[in-house]
């Protein structure tokens, strides 16, 4: 006959056993790469030197597919979307150290809707924006929304107002592809909102998700290519 007490020694132990297997078992899949943390470089890495041309050439982004905003369980899709700009003036278009910026006016969203049924949604943009490249492996974008530059309001069945960059310009980060025309890419990137509305709008939102590809056009020469390089 075992004893009650010794039951109770065994259960205890045995959860004990079975906790340390799931910390065990979690570890590694919250470190990715090898098991073995590699310890930070002591100093950052400088980023390297960023060239776009051609030098002075104005541009087009225009939108491949549709662009997402997502905002607590609300999504809502645009299906058109331009923006343009100029790459800087050489010396300008060249950074030894860094990115080089240039100022664009702001996206245009049309031909919007959303995921709630009997809810539609219309987007509209104000100030200057800019983008940065920097180049790399990828090269990577940063598009700037100044402060309040974005507002999206929805009416029918849930009548919400979405301003991103609410406080505070924020940068959405980007990939850049070279090619023929070249491609600015945003995936899952998140971008800082508030949300003022009744019911059905995401009200406890302080981020949203906007997912979108770009063709980049020259619209100097559009036998030329708008090209970041090192």
């Amino acid at each position: 006959m075992t004893h009650p007490a010794r039951r109770t020694q065994r259960r205890r132990a045995f959860r004990s056993a079975g906790t340390g297997i799931v910390a065990a078992l979690a570890l590694p899949l919250a470190v990715p790469g090898s098991a073995a943390a590699l310890p930070a470089p002591s100093t950052p890495l400088a980023p390297s030197a960023t060239t776009v041309t051609p030098a002075g050439h104005g541009f087009t982004a225009t939108l491949s597919g549709k662009a997402t905003f997502k905002a607590g369980a609300v999504t809502v899709t645009c299906t058109t979307s331009t923006s343009s700009g100029q790459v800087p003036a050489a010396p300008g278009n060249q950074n030894p150290a860094g990115p080089v910026s240039s100022s664009t006016t702001p996206a245009t969203y049309g031909s919007c809707s959303t995921s709630l049924p009997g809810v539609s949604a219309t987007v509209t943009t104000t100030g200057t924006w800019g983008v940065a490249m920097q180049n790399g492996a990828p090269v990577t974008a940063g598009l700037t929304i100044p402060t309040g530059g974005f507002v999206l309001k929805t009416s029918g069945l849930a009548s919400c107002t979405v301003t991103a960059a609410p406080t505070a310009p924020a940068t959405v980060g980007g990939t850049w592809t070279n090619g023929a025309p070249s491609t600015l890419t945003f995936t899952d990137a998140a971008v800082p909102v508030t949300v003022v509305g009744g019911f059905g709008c995401p009200t406890t939102a302080t981020s949203s998700t906007f997912n979108a590809s770009y063709k980049v056009a020259d619209t100097t020469d559009p036998g030329s290519q708008i090209t970041v390089t090192g």
